[in-house]
């Protein structure tokens, strides 16, 4: 999100309705009380790519580019703790206010652990029909976390050996076994389908939006242009388009 000012205000009008969600909004109303400031005249503007309700943090995405917007609009530092507390106050929240991986707490919003930014992906992916209420599922998702504590205990120690030792492929390893385990409670259409084909694309790792509608593969290296039209041809033998995306650091 970004403000702009609009030339064509009528003094005395009421506001337009804005264009910032109801959590933007009030992350504003919250950054302003805490720095005792006030907007100056003009509009906000907003832009996503992320489609709200499937799994790639578009709330917090969106708050934090609006906070980010007001660091910037008002010349202050950057302050992540000035964020997390606007996001506590909220929602539970992913940590993409940080630009590194970290081990992250979401709803108690504590740093745990910082991960770096040596390793990134390409990804390939599809979006399926339907949104997922965050909010709605944690109940169902708790009891399910608790029920397979060991195993997700097991996959997070295999997740941060693969980070300390920059090895991409251990963390995709990881990624798929926490996939697995996400199918038994928010089960996707095309993730059999997705991990069957895994060897078949040479990919390293399949991933999903553990409360969302993505699945996809994760790549250690870029697929050559032939592979990717295979792979945008399986996809949409499963119904759906595929996107092609680099997701992480290295």
């Amino acid at each position: 999100p970004g403000p702009g000012v609009n030339p064509g205000a009528v003094p005395g009008a009421p506001p337009p309705p804005s264009p910032l969600g109801e959590k933007s909004a009030t992350a504003v109303r919250l950054f302003l009380e805490h720095y005792g400031l006030r907007l100056p005249p003009g509009e906000w503007t907003a832009r996503s790519e992320l489609r709200v309700g499937v799994g790639m943090a578009s709330s917090t995405a969106d708050i934090v580019a609006t906070l980010r917007c007001l660091f910037r609009l008002f010349s202050l530092p950057y302050d992540t703790e000035v964020v997390v507390g606007v996001l506590a106050a909220i929602e539970r929240a992913d940590s993409v206010f940080l630009d590194e991986f970290a081990l992250y707490l979401s709803g108690r919003h504590r740093l745990v652990r910082r991960l770096g930014t040596d390793i990134g992906f390409h990804t390939a992916y599809v979006t399926e029909p339907g949104t997922v209420d965050t909010a709605a599922v944690t109940p169902l998702l708790l009891e399910h976390y608790r029920r397979r504590g060991a195993a997700y205990e097991q996959c997070l120690t295999d997740l941060l050996k693969g980070f300390a030792c920059g090895d991409a492929a251990a963390v995709a390893r990881a990624a798929t076994s926490s996939a697995v385990l996400s199918q038994e409670v928010l089960p996707k259409a095309t993730f059999e389908g997705v991990l069957a084909h895994r060897e078949r694309f040479g990919a390293d790792g399949v991933f999903v939006a553990h409360t969302g509608c993505l699945t996809g593969y994760l790549f250690t290296r870029r697929p050559d242009s032939r592979l990717r039209s295979e792979l945008a041809a399986f996809f949409r033998s499963l119904g759906h388009p595929c996107s092609f995306a680099r997701a992480g650091y290295g």
